[in-house]
């Protein structure tokens, strides 16, 4: 158990001396929240630590670097990640996680992967994440307390209403949405009506600002 410890305070110490302050700080938020949600949403909440702290390693690099790393490792760079390359850093995130950190648990990557744009099919680990990235206590943006308290209730929906939110800030400022994240929030949606715990969004697009399709 000292040894898993250690591990995790080497990484912890890893990633830090690779942030920014503030990225870090966001970085550390979004661990502590998914370690929190793991348990309701029956994913493992050491992995989940692991998963934050590393879900923005590839966050800050600069665009070209991005086009470059993603072409290199062999990730899909297609048109929405030309015009928006911070869109891939998270699977570029993944990939220098696994390379550089020597992380291999496949969960923990997948998570890492997935956690801007979403999809389907997203394991428990990956719901966490991206839900945790959403509302971590430093998310100050219009929306986000709504979502960060139906975490506490549902966090399946939690998650649901956080790709609808960010469908609908892109929406409403003229720029398209990830296809993943459509399939992910139909995904979602069909699953929770199917279930019968789908609600409706609180607020609909009142307020919709947030940027987490790109964070």
């Amino acid at each position: 158990m000292g040894e898993k410890k250690a591990l995790v305070t080497d990484l912890e110490k890893t990633v830090a001396d690779r942030l920014s302050r503030e990225r870090w700080q966001h970085t550390l938020g979004t661990a502590v929240t998914a370690r929190r949600l793991a348990p309701s949403l029956r994913a493992d909440p050491r992995k989940a630590w692991v998963a934050g702290l590393v879900h923005d390693l590839a966050r800050d690099l600069p665009s070209a670097e991005l086009l470059s790393l993603a072409r290199r490792f062999g990730i899909l760079v297609g048109a929405m990640e030309r015009e928006a390359p911070e869109l891939l850093h998270g699977p570029v995130g993944a990939e220098l996680a696994r390379r550089e950190l020597g992380i291999d648990d496949l969960e923990v990557l997948d998570a890492v992967a997935r956690h801007t744009v979403g999809g389907p099919d997203l394991s428990p680990l990956a719901l966490t994440l991206y839900l945790a990235d959403f509302v971590e206590p430093g998310r100050r943006f219009p929306g986000a307390e709504e979502v960060r308290r139906q975490a506490d209730r549902d966090p399946e929906l939690a998650v649901l209403w956080a790709m609808e939110r960010t469908i609908v800030y892109l929406f409403r400022f003229g720029l398209p949405s990830h296809p993943l994240t459509v399939e992910g929030r139909n995904w979602l949606l069909r699953k929770l009506r199917e279930e019968g715990r789908w609600q409706p969004w609180e607020g609909g697009a009142r307020g919709a600002e947030c940027d987490h399709g790109i964070s």
